[in-house]
């Protein structure tokens, strides 16, 4: 069930950022193939216009990925709602997000109702989504610190979600799942990704499929302050 967020109504949004552009925005991504309505209430719910910068408010809305620093980007919608629905599709409960980026895909994990914990390399990113997350009341676990190699300490985990492309999938992150885990991560090349769904048997063996071309920056090693 999608949580009740109180916004002030600065935070709510007016214009190009009010709720009724968040409600077209949500039309939009039913028309593109997205039908898991606990995942269309929880981007109807959550602010987008918060987790960019306020020069770029009134784009926030638009179908696209928009850029927020340190070479990194805010998924476009479809996308985030795409990785959302296949994730949300294995029931979890507790998740593994690799790349906070500007926190708006933990968000939404978020305000599913799922426990969330993420993982971001880049301190200042994390320190702004940290913010972002008080400020919407939203209950995320963060870490700085290598994506690659997991939280394993807080593991295992029913779903792991990953917001940076690798030419493979992450050995570390399948071993941090728990049996019929799933996985969602851009694989490939940096001009030829796919988003895969992996599913982790009970025998530890996997099932993949894909769900879609996309593009991702790349998933890199290593931390920043």
């Amino acid at each position: 069930m999608t949580m009740r967020m109180h916004l002030k109504p600065e935070a709510a949004g007016s214009g190009l950022t009010s709720q009724r552009v968040r409600d077209r925005l949500v039309e939009r991504l039913r028309a593109n193939g997205i039908a898991d309505e606990r995942v269309l209430n929880a981007i109807r719910t959550v602010p987008r216009h918060l987790f960019v910068d306020e020069v770029l408010a009134t784009r926030a809305y638009e179908d696209t990925a928009l850029p927020i620093g340190h070479g990194q980007t805010i998924s476009q919608p479809w996308v985030v709602a795409r990785m959302t629905e296949a994730l949300m599709a294995s029931e979890p409960k507790k998740v593994l997000e690799i790349g906070t980026g500007s926190g708006y895909q933990a968000a939404v994990l978020a305000a599913l109702g799922l426990e969330v914990h993420t993982v971001e390399r880049i301190g200042e990113l994390l320190r702004i989504a940290r913010k972002r997350f008080r400020t919407l009341g939203l209950t995320v676990r963060s870490k700085h610190d290598d994506g690659r190699i997991g939280w394993a300490e807080n593991g295992p985990f029913d779903a792991i979600l990953v917001t940076a492309g690798a030419p493979a999938l992450v050995d570390a992150l399948q071993q941090q799942l728990v049996p019929g885990g799933t996985l969602i991560a851009p694989v490939g090349a940096a001009n030829a990704q796919s988003l895969v769904k992996l599913v982790k048997r009970a025998d530890g063996s996997v099932d993949e499929q894909v769900l879609a071309p996309v593009v991702f920056v790349p998933l890199l090693s290593g931390i920043v302050d």
